[in-house]
């Protein structure tokens, strides 16, 4: 058995080294900068100092014997005096002193400096402290802000104002992600509102059936066989409701796996499905199937499908019209819905795909107000792209396109025509 090494990694350690607030890792980093900057600056002096000439001496001959020559001898005088001291030995000691006196200077240079540079170190990490809190004053600010944002008052902002710096971009990157969250709140809580709600009226009405069942003493087996198929009924409603709900939560939360699938099968095996109903309802089913590859989740896509045909088929009027394709635009699967059916107002073709959303219809129908919501969802996991618009006849034309699954071959153009005539999107 092999235990667990119990040495600490060098990085654990020197991270843990570290100052843990950014003011004064500022701070410090300030300073070693100018400890370092200095220190340069003062090695660059102390060489160019050096490397100056300070052993070169003029002399004057003290016997007044010569005059002085270049390299340190005399050039002899015809009106000199008598003998005195030997100019070589004068020059000699003048440039010895001249030496020392410039390596006292040097001394004497790098010790001040070094003096300078120590009280400058101490300057520079006040200096650095005072301008590292003045930097992050504004982040402090925003970051007590968003400390107090919560699900109650998500609505604030922080709202910076001041010059278009990185910090006001900041500012702003966060006011948007809050303006997102606030409206997926909303969003989320209108969804358990009316998902409580559509829960709460089949459990009301399956509620008072059972207890007129139970009140009425003269009730027959008729009655009781009557309000037992309504409780059917009704619970039926109630598992398509919840079926729906965990399609939908399923949908958003993304894809479990990826497969290259024909969208065209995928469509040819939903209208086969759905061909009893589309003939009790008297309507005419116009397809044209044109292959269109995509990546995605099997399941997911014929629930798009699936959900596509069944909302063209219930929103339509009695002898109406279908109309589905399948192709490929620029290398991408395409499906194109649309149907005839009761006028829908351009506002509210956005709202469709909202969860319970029904356009008038009641729950008491059938309609729980999902499909397109799921639609929209699966659409979404897949990073798909959903287009819709109303008819100018009635009725609703959607259009879905699925992300390229291979490089574009330039095939399949005359789907492409066939896919804006039955969207209505031309």
């Amino acid at each position: 058995m092999r235990l667990p090494s119990l040495a600490t990694p060098a990085r654990t350690r020197t991270h843990r080294l570290l100052p843990r607030r950014v003011g004064v890792r500022l701070t410090l980093l300030y300073g070693v900068l100018f400890v370092v900057s200095g220190a340069v600056l003062l090695g660059i002096t102390y060489l160019l100092v050096a490397g100056a000439s300070g052993s070169r001496v003029l002399v004057e001959d003290p016997g007044g014997r010569g005059v002085p020559r270049a390299d340190g001898g005399l050039l002899p005088d015809a009106g000199a005096p008598g003998p005195g001291p030997r100019p070589g030995d004068v020059t000699r000691q003048l440039t010895e002193q001249a030496a020392r006196q410039h390596a006292a200077n040097l001394r004497e240079l790098l010790v001040q400096s070094g003096i300078a540079l120590a009280v400058m170190v101490v300057v520079s990490v006040v200096l650095g402290w005072l301008i590292a809190h003045r930097v992050l004053r504004p982040l402090r600010t925003m970051t007590g802000t968003i400390r107090r944002i919560s699900a109650d008052n998500i609505h604030e902002r922080l709202a910076v104002t001041g010059p278009a710096d990185e910090l006001k971009d900041l500012a702003d990157t966060v006011d948007g992600l809050l303006g997102r969250l606030e409206t997926a709140l909303d969003a989320h809580r209108r969804f358990v509102a009316n998902a409580a709600h559509e829960l709460r009226t089949p459990l009301t009405l399956e509620h008072a059936l059972l207890e007129e069942s139970l009140i009425d003493r003269d009730a027959t087996t008729e009655s009781f066989r009557a309000n037992f198929e309504r409780l059917l009924e009704i619970s039926e409603q109630q598992a398509r409701l919840l079926e729906s709900l965990l399609a939908l939560a399923g949908s958003q939360r993304g894809l479990d796996r990826r497969e290259v699938l024909d969208l065209a099968l995928v469509a040819e095996q939903v209208v086969g499905s759905a061909g009893p109903e589309i003939a009790r309802r008297g309507l005419r089913a116009d397809t044209a199937m044109g292959p269109a590859a995509l990546l995605g989740d099997p399941g997911l896509v014929q629930r798009l499908v699936s959900d596509l045909v069944d909302n063209a088929v219930r929103h339509n009027l009695p002898g109406g019209r279908l109309e589905l394709a399948t192709g490929s635009r620029g290398g991408r699967a395409v499906l194109a819905v649309s149907n005839t059916g009761p006028p829908v107002p351009p506002d509210h073709v956005e709202r469709l795909f909202e969860p319970f959303q029904r356009l008038g219809r009641t729950a008491a129908e059938g309609h729980h107000g999902l499909g397109l919501s799921i639609v929209h969802a699966v659409a979404a996991a897949h990073d798909a792209v959903i287009s819709a618009a109303s008819r100018p006849g009635g009725g609703l034309a959607v259009e879905v396109v699925f992300p390229p699954c291979a490089p574009h071959s330039g095939e399949h153009g005359t789907d492409i025509a066939q896919l804006d005539n039955v969207a209505g999107l031309r």
